[in-house]
């Protein structure tokens, strides 16, 4: 255990102490308290974990629990893992068996309400593939779509026709769509990436991240197929996105790296309109896609595809150049994320170079991580993502709650 180690304690003390206390939902976005990324369902998180790892007072814990669950929890079509009813949802997976009685009726009317939701939006999305229409960030994405949703169900029931349809969905995703006459990725999605319209985007793109981009489906599907999990063409589906991702892989000095997206002038030449990678995050960049890739090795059985991914993950992770683009400590794309991706990648490794990166790259986090220093609370871009990093550094152990799961790189 690194000297940082054994300080991160009382920096998670100081972060929690931070966020103690809920505070009220402002009346015009009631909504807000319901989000994962930003609200009470994300926060609530970090409670759980310091219960259930420390064994202290349950009490913040259903605090949070409590906030999120408040007022009326939306199921709408527009909801995902990280907003509404499938966000409380998700918190609830993590309550330890002794306090899970406390809201085994909520779980459960959660629970049947998403369940509807996922069959509401798989019908929605496959009229849309009939229709030969290109989709959006929302119908699939990690955040607020369909696989998003199937993280929750991997969680609460892998076995259930909902997670299955999700994944026969995911599979139909993966094959080609034609539109204007020209064949197009079928998850390459008809708006920028902002979710606008722009000039340098005409006809939309094609993404590459884990929150919005194909890495999101690449990792759901590696994840139920190394359980057992599986649909018809389960397994062409994740060799035909590692295939893109090879496609797609550009070399430099610090090893393998991927745009975070493409145009359709990219893909008519066929060379991206990057010409440098960008930072290694879990949201768009290296590390969020390597530990796809190494999961879809892991799943495949394909040792080669296994080990180039880890050495990508370790090239990128230890390049100066690609580290200095990264200028902040939470979850989305700074060193918690680094962090926590680099954790899970290391223990499931062939390589042993992997093997050192946790407790380098957590001496980064902590010396990054200061309470009160990003602009948000919540765990997607605040203090809450960090501090559950934290967590598992100064434990140097795997999360007990598999908080981490919202990510996908469990």
């Amino acid at each position: 255990m690194t000297a940082r180690a054994v300080t991160a304690p009382a920096i998670l003390e100081q972060c929690t102490a931070h966020l103690a206390e809920p505070a009220q939902p402002l009346p015009d976005e009631p909504w807000e308290v319901q989000s994962l990324a930003d609200g009470a369902a994300g926060i609530g998180l970090l409670h759980v974990e310091m219960a259930s790892r420390y064994g202290g007072s349950w009490r913040p814990a259903h605090r949070w629990i409590t906030a999120a669950a408040s007022g009326h929890i939306s199921a709408a079509d527009t909801t995902g893992l990280f907003l509404g009813a499938p966000a409380v949802g998700f918190l609830l997976t993590t309550v330890p068996p002794p306090f899970q009685h406390l809201y085994d009726p909520a779980r459960k009317t959660l629970h049947q309400h998403i369940t509807e939701l996922t069959h509401r939006r798989v019908d929605t999305a496959l009229t849309r593939i009939s229709s030969r229409n290109l989709p959006t960030f929302a119908e699939y994405d990690l955040l607020y779509g369909l696989t998003g949703i199937g993280a929750y169900l991997l969680r609460t029931a892998p076995e259930g026709t909902a997670l299955e349809r999700v994944l026969r969905y995911l599979v139909a995703l993966t094959r080609p769509l034609a539109s204007g006459g020209r064949g197009l990725p079928g998850w390459w999605v008809r708006h920028d990436p902002a979710r606008g319209e722009s000039p340098r985007f005409p006809g939309g793109h094609g993404n590459f991240g884990a929150a919005h981009g194909i890495t999101g489906p690449l990792l759901l599907l590696t994840q139920t197929l190394r359980r057992g999990i599986t649909v018809s063409g389960h397994r062409e589906a994740v060799w035909t996105i590692c295939e893109h991702l090879d496609t797609w892989c550009r070399h430099g000095p610090g090893g393998p790296w991927w745009p975070e997206h493409i145009s359709r002038r990219d893909l008519d030449r066929g060379r991206p309109h990057h010409d440098a990678p960008a930072r290694p995050s879990w949201c768009y960049g290296t590390a969020g896609i390597a530990r796809a890739g190494q999961l879809a090795g892991l799943a495949l059985r394909a040792l080669d595809v296994q080990a180039f991914y880890e050495d990508a993950l370790y090239r990128a992770l230890t390049d100066p150049e690609q580290c200095a683009r990264v200028t902040d400590a939470g979850l989305c794309h700074g060193w918690a994320g680094i962090y926590q991706t680099a954790v899970r990648a290391a223990a499931d490794a062939l390589d042993p170079r992997l093997q050192a990166l946790p407790d380098r790259l957590g001496d980064i986090l902590a010396a990054q991580a200061r309470p009160g220093g990003l602009p948000a609370a919540g765990l997607i871009n605040g203090d809450a993502g960090t501090a559950l990093a934290l967590t598992t550094y100064a434990s140097q152990q795997a999360p007990t709650t598999g908080w981490d799961a919202c990510l996908l790189i469990d």
